[in-house]
């Protein structure tokens, strides 16, 4: 399965069913004013993760189009990719919360789960695919010290 929708339209469609879930399906709120404010949190955290991320890419000179992983150049394991394998997609997903936050909605929560799992299986299963058959034993290591959304895997 090649990827099809890139992921940060997808983020915007997920944002956008958020606002409707909260206009239509409200159910209860479950942070109001001025509370929601604390959205500026994870949001911050998801736009400098995801721009440090994005950088890093630019500066070793491989490709940031997340459609046609195959033509990375450069195996990314520094910097910000140290805590993750994916932080520019752990930035939506915080931009998502922050944005859930904002909405103070109960309905919206069902959506940042439900992106985390469709970014998971449409484009990082893909990507690691086409990453494996690029960078091999390199690439199988890096995934053995750094877990696919948060955290590096303890070695005793």
């Amino acid at each position: 399965m090649t990827p099809r929708i890139p992921p940060p339209v997808m983020a915007l469609l997920a944002g956008l069913a958020m606002w409707v879930l909260q206009r239509l399906f409200p159910l209860s709120q479950w942070i109001a004013l001025p509370w929601n404010w604390l959205s500026v949190l994870p949001a911050t955290a998801g736009i400098v993760l995801a721009s440090s991320a994005f950088r890093r890419f630019r500066h070793v000179g491989t490709t940031v189009n997340p459609m046609n992983p195959e033509e990375a150049t450069q195996l990314v394991t520094d910097g910000v990719f140290r805590i993750s394998r994916n932080p520019m997609y752990l930035g939506l997903v915080l931009l998502l919360v922050g944005w859930a936050i904002w909405l103070g909605g109960a309905s919206v929560w069902v959506i940042p789960p439900t992106f985390l799992l469709g970014v998971t299986y449409l484009q990082i299963i893909p990507e690691e695919r086409a990453l494996r058959a690029l960078f091999g034993a390199r690439y199988a290591s890096y995934c053995q010290e750094v877990t696919r959304w948060i955290g590096r895997i303890s070695r005793r």
